[in-house]
């Protein structure tokens, strides 16, 4: 029993799409997750080294 060619079609519409989910998670997960957490880490040192600053300049 063979597929007929709209059947096929939406097979390779159904593959297209699930493969471009595929690697849109890896990218996410591989290069936005990381830069997204770094970036917040980053900002978040520099919050508490601003605050100590000025919590020291206000001692003196």
């Amino acid at each position: 029993m063979m597929f007929e060619f709209d059947q096929f079609l939406g097979f390779l519409a159904f593959l297209t799409i699930l493969t471009m989910g595929f690697w849109l998670m890896i990218f996410l997960t591989a290069v936005i997750v990381p830069y997204w957490l770094g970036g917040s880490i980053m900002d978040l040192l520099k919050e508490k080294k601003a605050k100590r600053k000025a919590a020291k300049e206000q001692k003196a």
